[in-house]
Parts: structure tokens; sequence; C-alpha cells
């Protein structure tokens, strides 16, 4: 970790959000497969099962788009505390359900602090990364998701030998302790130093960027041109500073939102939720029937998904998000498509006097259907599990991240909601047909993302103005971001030769403040010098060429 290690502890941190959203998504997958919950809600059919997981999305649609504002006025770091509070009380509504209706009640309220959560902990990670880490420092909260579904299963499966109805309150009561725990500790974790800056507190912001990247030395050379850095991309950011929502969707933001809502839309139609969300129902279709079995299934599911995310966490950055993202949508597009074709071959729907539906595969295609689930997981998580939350977070200027972050987060929700709805339905209905949907939507998606999609790796978020004021068909953009990197390469050797000139005769040049020192008594003073000196302060300060 080295120089970053105050960086990442305060990413880890912020990260427990994901933990809350990955184990509130995962705990009801199994309780509703629970004996006990079932009879304590009156067997809920498809339909009311649709409207019980749907909820929690719905609250989660309105949370991310009330964070934006919340996030630009009091904070990401009060936000993530406030939203914390929100989902407590959400979760102790649901521990304490007496009837249907309060526990929608609950999943609808604790969805308001996940949705929340979900837009405002990737910005803020965003905000305090360097350029060099950010990919991977992001894919925390994906990687913090998939820890939160893999303790979430196997509470479940803990629980569900438990013969009363603590079966199911136990799982859904104790998010409780991590949410209070997130609440506590960022008590003591900085705000976003760019945050600070847009509100005018520049020796704040000085004081966070000197614990984040240099161990709290003030004078250090990258703290002091990242702090330039980011007052002149707010300075220019005022400018054109946007007043309400609608504001962004005309030029030139408008293309980001389009790709941000479409990146987040995508990651819900890869089916991630129907898989996350039913796969014990799908494991019992696919033959896992045996008492616990599509459940001990699901906890295994839980450990394959943590484990694949860790790859794109310490290489994303290396990777790239573009040929990650196709990939994975190759990988899911194939998985989908040979499931579909497996089950499509041997089923022979059946159907249980309580309604519950049977495939009766084969054997073979049986051990083919749950295998490819797996696969498919493995090429989630790889690659849409932490893309879709760091492309959106990264691509918007300082002044419009919030609000353009709750939209696209907000689209994520939205699509969430209406696959939570209908996919109980759909499974039930056509059963395979809905894999070869979900394998034709990635397969498409490839192609999607290579038109249209720049890529924004090693990136810093101030270069994001160049990368997307160009053409709209990305693939044909290259060669102009090419010129602006070789540009910018140009410029970085003229730096060090008058930082190494400047030193040779004997200068010692404070490039943020531009704090002459003075010269020892046997250099003669140059007006040569004086001017590398200026350009050099000038540099410093406006260092990137748009």
């Amino acid at each position: 970790m080295g120089k970053h290690a105050q960086t990442y502890l305060v990413g880890a941190v912020s990260a427990l959000g994901g933990f809350l959203f990955g184990y509130d998504t995962g705990v009801m997958s199994s309780i509703l497969e629970m004996d006990h919950w079932k009879t304590f809600f009156h067997n809920p059919q498809s339909v009311g099962v649709g409207v019980i997981v749907s909820l929690l999305t719905a609250g989660c649609f309105v949370g991310s788009l009330c964070a934006g504002w919340l996030a630009d006025n009091f904070s990401r770091k009060r936000t993530i505390m406030l939203a914390s509070i929100v989902f407590s009380i959400g979760v102790a509504i649901q521990c304490g359900s007496v009837n249907r209706a309060m526990l929608i009640v609950g999943r609808f309220v604790a969805g308001l602090g996940v949705g929340c959560l979900s837009m405002t902990v990737p910005i803020f990670q965003s905000e305090i990364s360097p350029a060099q880490i950010r990919g991977r420092l992001v894919s925390l909260q994906q990687w913090a998701i998939t820890w939160g579904m893999l303790v979430a299963f196997w509470v479940d499966y803990g629980c569900s030998f438990i013969e009363s109805n603590a079966s199911w309150r136990i799982p859904i009561g104790i998010q409780i302790v991590p949410a209070m725990t997130l609440f506590l500790a960022m008590f003591f974790m900085p705000y976003s130093p760019r945050w600070l800056v847009d509100h005018d507190k520049i020796e704040e912001a000085h004081k966070v960027l000197a614990r984040l990247r240099a161990n709290g030395d003030f004078n250090n050379l990258e703290v002091m041109e990242e702090l330039e850095d980011i007052k002149e991309a707010v300075r220019v950011e005022r400018e054109t500073a946007v007043r309400s929502y609608m504001e962004l969707f005309r030029f030139p933001i408008r293309r980001r939102i389009v790709l941000g809502v479409v990146i987040q839309a995508l990651q819900q139609l890869t089916g991630i939720n129907v898989i996350l969300y039913f796969s014990p129902t799908i494991f019992k279709q696919s033959g896992l029937s045996k008492d616990g079995a599509s459940l001990l299934a699901q906890g295994i599911n839980g450990v394959v998904n943590m484990l694949a995310t860790i790859p794109a966490i310490l290489w994303i950055d290396r990777w790239g998000r573009r040929k990650t993202v196709m990939f994975g949508s190759l990988g899911c597009g194939l998985t989908y498509f040979i499931k579909s074709m497996a089950t499509a071959a041997t089923q022979r729907k059946t159907y249980d006097e309580d309604g519950t539906l049977n495939l009766n595969l084969s054997p073979g295609s049986s051990y083919v259907a749950i295998v490819m689930m797996y696969l498919f997981v493995i090429s989630f998580a790889t690659s849409w599990g932490p893309i879709a939350w760091l492309y959106p977070s990264e691509i918007f200027p300082m002044h419009i991240r919030s609000k353009a972050n709750s939209i696209t987060t907000a689209s994520n929700w939205l699509f969430n909601f209406i696959i939570g709805l209908v996919a109980p339905i759909l499974i039930k209905k056509i059963t395979w047909g809905l894999d070869l949907i979900f394998a034709i939507i990635m397969f498409a998606a490839i192609g999607i993302i290579y038109v249209f999609f720049p890529e924004t790796q090693n990136r810093s978020l101030e270069d994001m103005e160049v990368i997307f004021t160009g053409s709209i068909w990305a693939h044909k953009d290259k060669k102009r971001v090419e010129d602006f990197d070789n540009t910018n390469r140009y410029n970085y050797d003229i730096k060090d030769t008058f930082e190494d000139a400047a030193y040779q005769y004997g200068y010692k040049t404070n490039t943020a403040f531009h704090d002459q020192q003075e010269h020892d008594d046997d250099i003669n003073e140059s007006s040569d010098m004086d001017e590398n000196n200026i350009y050099l302060y000038r540099y410093s300060s406006h260092q990137r060429i748009f």
C-alpha cells in the first residue's frame, strides 16, 4: 500500500456501505425459501414475492435521487452517516414485522438508506483517490457488496435450521450491527477534498490531501499540485455551473449522463439480481430439491462471487474499463446461452400442489445449468460488478458529480425494481427463455461498449473534460485523445527540465504558493531563472491542457 495506506483505509471504511447493500440483497434470497417465513406471511405467490423483493429497490430508487442533493449540500461524509441511520430504522421495522405490509414498509425504508449509500460511497471513494488507484479503490465497494451477500447467504443457511420465526428475524436484524459500525467509523474519516474546495474550505482540503497522499506533509509537491488542479477545475466548473437537474440533459453533459444511465441499466440487464434474489428457486428447478441443498448451493455462490471480484480489484487499473466489461459481457452471454440450451433440451415441466414449478432436467443438463450459473457469477464479478459503479463515479465534473450520479444510480435501481418485480413470473412462465433474453442483451452490450464508451483508465477526474468533449463515437476518437496524451507528456518533459534547472542554480520552488526562496550568496541572480521559476509556477497550477 505504501503512501496510499491512508487512502485505502478511508476507502475500506466507506465500503461498509457496500456491505450493507450486499447483505440486504442477499438475505432475502434464502429467506424466501424458509418454511417459517412462508407460513408467517401466508405463502406469498410469485406476484407477492416480486412485490416484497422489489420494494427494497423502489426505496433505493428514491434514496439515490435524494442523495445527490444531500451529498452536495451536507457533504459525502454526512450523507453516508445519515443513510446508515435510515437503513437501521428500516431493518428494525422488518425484523419486528407482524404482517406483510409492515415487512414491505421496512424494506422500502431500508431501501432509502441503501440507495443513498450506493450513490454516495463510490463518489466519496473516487474523490479521495489518486488516478492510478481509483479503479481499485472504488472496486472495494463491489467487493464489500459480495462480502455482504456471502455473509447473508451463510447466516441464512445457519439460521434455516432454527425451528421458529427466529430463523428469518435473526438474519434480518443483525444488519444493524454493520450499519451502526459504519455510522460511528465515519466520524473519524475525512471529508472529500474536492467537496471541501467546492465549498471554499481550502485549508481543510489541503490538510485532507496531505493526510491521504503524504502522511501529513503539507509541503509535498504532489499534494500542492493536486490541490491547485482541484481549485482550477472548480473555478472553471463554476463558470458553467449546473443550477438544476434539467441542465444535466443539455450539451456538453448530456452525453455523460446517457453513458452513465446506460452502463448502470446494462448492469441490471445482465440478470445478476435474478441470480442473487432467486437462485435458491433456480437451483431447485435445476435439480437441487433436497432439504437445504439449494441454500447450500446459494452459500457456495456467495463464495464464488466474492473470490471472483478480487482480480478486478487488483488489476482493473491495468486492464482498463472497456476491455474488462466487453470480455465480461462475452462470458455472461455465453454462460446464459449454454444454460438456456441445456434446459430447453431436456426440461419436463410439472407442478407441486403449492404451485412450485419443477423442470425435471436430466442429470447432465442439471449439472450444466448449475455450473453455468457459477461461471456467470465469475464473469459478472470480474467485470460488470465493479465497473458499473466505477465508471459513472469518475466521468462527471466536480460541480455536478452528485446530481449526475444520483440520476445514473437511480437508473440502476429502476431496472433492478422492474426485474425484481417480473422475474418470479418469468422464471415460472418461460424458464429457459429468460436466460436466452439475457444472453442476447449481453452480446449486444459488447458492441455498445466498444462504440460509445471512452476509456477512462488512469485519468485524473480533471482529465475527463478532454475525454468526453470529442466525438460520441468512442472507437473513432482515439486519435484526438492520443494527441492530448502526447501534448501532456511533452509538457511534463518541459516541467522536468525547468525543475532540474531551478535546482541546479540553487532554487527551491514552492509550486503551489510561489514562495521564492533566497539564493545562496555565491550565486548571482539570473533574469532567465526568474522566468523559469514563473513558468514552473504557472505550469504547476494549470498543468493540463484542454
